[in-house]
């Protein structure tokens, strides 16, 4: 993780058995070393300072769990949304599986994606009211859920 923050992205390419991340928010999963590397690209050009602080590690058997908040600023396009100007901070969980011997075989990311998407500006914010109400709607073919 300190890699990612350094945007060291072939040091942390070096940790994986076989590079795959799996953004289970949007269903995204970039499987193999270019498909992680264009990933890295698409979001650092979106928030050129995104980084993460660790707040706990937790050890299974097969994977390292990480919580972690995600900060950083909109300042490029992200799926065909411009850039808003504004930062985003955001709990997240991330499960590092060692499926075949002692380096990473996958990463599987979770997180709240409605929140970032407030943050940005680029959903309304609710009332703690509408948040009582509300059921767990999925959140529909915006620019930022839709492939």
């Amino acid at each position: 993780m300190e890699a990612e923050n350094r945007h060291d992205f072939d040091a942390t390419i070096g940790t994986f058995e076989h590079p795959r991340y799996e953004i289970v928010p949007t269903g995204d999963v970039y499987d193999g070393e270019a498909a992680v590397r264009r990933y890295y690209e698409e979001t650092r050009a979106a928030f050129p300072d995104q980084r993460n602080e660790l707040i706990a590690l937790h050890h299974a058997d097969d994977a390292v769990i990480v919580e972690f908040d995600l900060l950083g600023t909109h300042l490029g396009p992200l799926r065909g949304v411009p850039p808003t100007g504004r930062d985003f901070r955001t709990r997240m969980t991330a499960f590092f599986f060692f499926f075949d011997g002692e380096r990473i075989s996958c990463e599987r990311v979770y997180f709240d994606q409605v929140s970032i998407l407030t943050q940005l500006g680029l959903v309304p914010a609710r009332s703690r009211h509408d948040r009582r109400r509300a059921s767990s709607a999925p959140l529909v073919n915006t620019p930022i859920t839709s492939p």
